[in-house]
């Protein structure tokens, strides 16, 4: 056996090794992940709340008044997009560090811009850290845990996402109780977002390289370090020396995925499915506390409590369909979670064109019940099913599809409002759960507990 041929194969059957192991410390590494989606909740629910307090002080037109709204999503697909490369390429954990380092700095300018062009500036930059930060940590998830448990744990994100909308809920209500001015509460309520990963900073900061990662870049000593102190296990089969290893370039995980055919309508699956969350949710779910005020469910306080128990249910959702997965399977609780967002929207648009808005609140919760069930997989099964050596490239690819027609949701959705009313405004949104439901019938195969090296 000649020295080109031995170093890829001890690399194959160590990833392999790994990917099948179960590190002690997975579900700690898995906490820690899940933890920055409280980062982008927090801010993804807080500017939801603030734009009528930003409305009324900048005046904006109903474009810019989307804009402002969506440009943290703009900036989370373009973050998504290169960091999942960047991942690949410099390693999770230099990504990890720099993306919440990068956050703290820009959360915490939101709450000192001086009108709202700064603002969406800000707000832009501000999503690329965190884009590239969801991206990685899914790397760590797939690589720290076992198949099947990392199904289960890449499918709570939901229930973290719930947490950090619920909490963020509490605090404007308690600020607006408190008889602060509004343009203190946007202020404090953006720049608030910056503690909590502050916090998440200071946990991460001894966290290691993957040693799945390192071992693909044929840096064996490191690889083995990190997988002692993850895994107990030294990784005796491999040598004690680093060796060069030629990276394939960027496209080649299509190809790769193109090549099973399994792996590919799971793939294409979780792009699809993305799309529809994506849709339903930017031009319903996010403007859930706009649409009560504006149909008179409830003022200004109890629509942020309204919504809070609202994101509790879909806390509730996060939690039950990971637990579910294994015995539905993902494709399972893609229709479910699907079917039960068309009932949910329906009975929101039957409330509006029959001018009965005390329904909306149960239709809210039932559709967001189903949306937050049909988009805890898309990203877990985009990166479980991807080779190692351009799972951050995947990973991000993935969650550019999501967060790229988010942005153009929130961004046109004022608009679409004023144009077409909110009764047919909603009922045409049923056509995202809709294509999401034929998509998991007619186009997923499962995958659940499938291994990729």
């Amino acid at each position: 056996m000649t020295t080109a041929v031995m170093p890829q194969t001890a690399i194959d059957d160590a990833v392999r090794y790994l990917a099948s192991t179960y590190s002690p410390k997975g579900r700690n590494v898995g906490v820690l992940m899940l933890a920055s989606i409280f980062v982008e909740a927090w801010d993804f629910n807080s500017i939801g709340f603030v734009l009528v307090f930003l409305r009324d002080q900048f005046h904006p037109s109903a474009l810019m008044l989307g804009l402002a709204a969506g440009g943290f999503q703009a900036g989370m697909a373009l973050g998504a997009l290169v960091g999942g490369w960047l991942t690949d390429k410099f390693g999770r954990r230099l990504m990890f560090m720099t993306s919440i380092a990068l956050f703290v700095v820009l959360a915490l300018a939101q709450a000192f811009a001086p009108d709202l062009a700064t603002l969406l500036i800000i707000r832009v930059l501000l999503g690329f850290p965190l884009g590239a930060d969801i991206t990685t940590g899914y790397t760590y998830i797939m690589e720290y845990l076992p198949k099947g448990q990392r199904e289960i744990w890449g499918n709570r994100w939901q229930v973290i996402f719930a947490v950090g909308q619920v909490a963020c809920s509490a605090v404007v209500a308690l600020f607006i109780v408190c008889g602060m001015s509004h343009e203190l509460i946007w202020r404090l309520v953006l720049g608030l977002g910056a503690l909590p990963a502050v916090i998440i900073f200071v946990l991460r900061k001894d966290l290691p390289e993957t040693a799945i990662w390192l071992i693909r870049q044929g840096r064996f000593c490191e690889a083995k370090a990190a997988s002692l102190e993850m895994y107990n296990d030294s990784l005796d089969m491999l040598p004690d020396t680093d060796v060069h290893v030629t990276r394939p370039p960027v496209t080649e995980f299509l190809a790769d995925l193109r090549s099973d055919p399994i792996r590919w309508r799971a793939t294409l699956y979780s792009w699809i499915a993305f799309v529809c969350c994506a849709g339903e949710f930017s031009t319903f779910g996010f403007y859930i506390p706009v649409i009560f005020m504006m149909v008179g469910v409830s003022g200004i306080a109890g629509t942020t409590l309204t919504a809070g128990l609202i994101w509790i249910v879909a806390g509730i959702a996060g939690w039950v369909a990971p637990a579910f997965t294994p015995k539905l399977g993902h494709r399972g609780v893609g229709i479910f979670g699907f079917g039960t967002v068309i009932v949910g929207l329906g009975m929101a648009a039957v409330a509006l064109y029959t001018n009965h808005p005390y329904v909306l609140p149960l239709a809210a919760a039932i559709a967001m019940w189903g949306h937050t069930t049909a988009v805890t997989n898309p990203l877990t099964i985009a990166t479980v099913v991807s080779k190692a050596r351009y799972r951050g490239t995947a990973g991000g690819f993935s969650y550019f599809i999501n967060k790229a027609p988010l942005f153009v949701g929130i961004f046109l959705f004022p608009s679409l409002f004023a144009a077409v009313g909110q009764a047919n405004a909603t009922a045409l949104v049923i056509l995202f759960p809709l294509i999401g439901l034929l998509a998991a019938i007619f186009v997923f195969r499962e995958m659940y507990g499938i291994q990729s090296d």
